[in-house]
């Protein structure tokens, strides 16, 4: 997907070598409105130069490659922000972290629970169903209800 097209293209940069946003976009084919969104909401700070165009350090490819990585883990944007500002801090407690990820964890573990709850009542639905050629559909029965039978 695209945070993984981010962090391969952030990752052909040369290190030590300043690139502007169209050369970070081309190498990544990642639109660079993306990339000026993340700036747009202070997740980067490219550097900018005389004529107004972005700079990209390496310390902002190396932040680049963070967001990167924790979207394709499928942290949030504010998410992605208080763990960059704790990777940024020397005196932070690893348990601030850990925190954030454990939170994120349950997340993950509510969305897997609607997912199977959902994967269980269409089962049921189509286990109901005839299949043939009657227009009698206990699957479009429910979908019409107000709430659902399902089950």
């Amino acid at each position: 997907g695209l945070t993984f097209q981010l962090l391969e293209c952030v990752l052909s940069i040369p290190e030590g070598v300043a690139v502007n946003i169209g050369e970070v976009a081309e190498a990544c084919g990642l639109p660079a409105k993306t990339i000026r969104y993340y700036e747009e909401i202070g997740l980067i700070s490219p550097d900018r130069k005389a004529n107004g165009y972005r700079d990209f350090p390496e310390a902002e490819g190396h932040k680049l490659r963070f967001v990167a990585r924790a979207r394709s883990l499928g942290f949030a944007i504010e998410d992605c922000r208080a763990l960059l500002a704790l990777y940024d801090d020397a005196h932070r407690a690893s348990g601030d972290v850990r925190d954030i990820v454990r939170s994120h964890v349950r997340g993950i573990d509510r969305k897997i629970a609607e997912l199977a709850g959902m994967r269980d009542t269409l089962n049921h639905l189509v286990e109901r169903c005839q299949g043939d050629e009657r227009p009698e559909c206990p699957i479009l029965d429910d979908l019409a209800s107000a709430q659902g039978t399902g089950r």
